[in-house]
């Protein structure tokens, strides 16, 4: 009869002593699809996999989280207000041609 081998917390041990030597250290694998024809983007797909601490990923320089409006409510915000600035501009100057065009009809008549 074959033998079985028990396993023992030390395996299970080894497996916690990997995990933390990963979060201590940091692994990113990070990579961009871009599949483009004229300078028309047809496929744009980006890869980020981080498997560290937050400190440590913050202290390897990596923090795109905090700016992606996706993940980060302060990167949603900045893109809000970028927006609701682009469409008060562009109703401004919907505004003072709708003025031209009525002064234009007001002298025609």
């Amino acid at each position: 009869m074959a033998e079985q081998k028990m396993m023992h917390a030390t395996e299970a041990t080894n497996l916690a002593d990997i995990l933390e030597r990963v979060l201590d250290k940091g692994i990113v694998i990070a990579g961009d699809i871009k599949i483009q024809i004229a300078d028309i983007d047809l496929l744009n797909i980006k890869i980020r996999l981080l498997i560290a601490s937050v400190d440590k990923a913050l202290e390897m320089g990596i923090n795109w989280w905090q700016q992606d409006s996706y993940l980060s409510t302060k990167a949603k915000q900045a893109d809000i207000e970028q927006e609701n600035r682009e469409l008060k501009k562009k109703l401004e100057r919907n505004e003072e041609l709708k003025k031209r065009l009525e002064r234009a009809e007001v002298k025609a008549t």
